[in-house]
């Protein structure tokens, strides 16, 4: 409740403050970056790109204990995903299975990071008004990228809460890339608590992955890359066992405050699928190739051409 207080105070402040840049600003944004996690909420909400459209229920409490998130697939075959403690379990072969947590990149409606220094270090934030989104009245922002390296953003914040209720990346033109939208949503009040005790998350109702059960080893891999767009910072370097892999995989993840690239490194076991190619999923693009019998594949929230840039100056320098 404090947090939506200071939101409103704060949103109030910055109205008659020019679409420029201010520090208030920033102040602000940190209410939006923390509503996520403290903010009980279940909606309906939809993720679009392209011809391709998914429909998801999530609902989200908040206990003494920790945070609770539950993603439900509407579409196609039956996907769960519930999120605790920072910890993952999925719907895997009809039964919930813990599997190794996903860095790096936010999910919706999570979005801003706690730590907000790099966002005006590359990009500009203008408020361009207000719209109504799902039935409640929303304060738009857009995050303008100071170089032609990265997506612009823009968010939709509920002006009580703080939440997001829809995020869009957009490319040079404005052209849509992807975007998240609620479509159905209730914020706080009487939201279901009863898959808690159901899934009774840790106990003997959950199976452990043998990935998740290994978990990540933090190593410095002797790889580098040399052209990174400005302001993208490592955050982490590990090793990784991941599902269908035959060897542990190498990450490196850098971000620049709101989009993330990931460095794979991987023994090339010669499929023919590891020649060189880009893939495109929404804002994600994928390129990789073989190097020095070792597959490198490039993962980013960039253009295509960013993230061939990124992949082809990487480097092994030894340790």
């Amino acid at each position: 409740m404090r947090a939506c207080f200071a939101f409103a105070w704060l949103l109030l402040a910055v109205a008659n403050v020019y679409a420029g840049e201010s520090p208030l600003r920033f102040e602000w944004l940190k209410v939006v970056a923390f509503a996520a996690h403290q903010t009980d909420y279940s909606g309906v909400y939809v993720y679009q790109y392209g011809s391709h459209v998914e429909t998801s229920r999530i609902t989200h409490v908040v206990e003494p204990d920790s945070e609770y998130e539950k993603i439900e697939s509407l579409d196609g075959p039956k996907r769960e995903i519930i999120r605790h403690h920072g910890q993952i379990w999925c719907y895997i072969n009809h039964k919930m299975v813990q599997v190794d947590s996903q860095q790096g990149r936010s999910r919706f409606p999570s979005l801003l990071p706690e730590q907000l220094v790099a966002l005006s270090e590359n990009y500009l934030v203008k408020d361009v008004g207000l719209e109504r989104v799902a039935g409640y009245n929303t304060q738009v922002i857009l995050f303008q990228p100071r170089d032609n390296l990265r997506y612009s953003y823009k968010i939709w914040v509920h002006t009580d809460s703080g939440l997001l209720l829809k995020t869009a990346a957009l490319g040079e033109k404005n052209q849509l890339i992807e975007q998240y939208a609620f479509a159905q949503l209730q914020i706080g009040g009487n939201i279901d608590r009863s898959w808690i005790g159901a899934k009774d998350l840790g106990g003997a109702g959950l199976s452990v992955s043998p990935e998740a059960d290994k978990g990540d080893i933090a190593i410095n891999s002797g790889w580098v890359v040399d052209a990174l767009p400005a302001g993208f910072k490592k955050i982490r370097e590990f090793q990784r066992p991941m599902r269908g892999r035959h060897a542990p995989v190498m990450q490196i993840v850098f971000s620049d405050g709101l989009s993330a690239i990931s460095i794979f490194v991987e023994p090339a076991d010669g499929d023919e699928s590891e020649a060189d190619g880009l893939s495109s999923f929404g804002a994600m693009n994928l390129y990789h190739k073989v190097l020095s019998k070792q597959l490198i594949t490039v993962v980013g929230e960039a253009p295509p051409y960013v993230v061939k840039q990124v992949l082809d100056s990487v480097r092994y320098k030894g340790k």
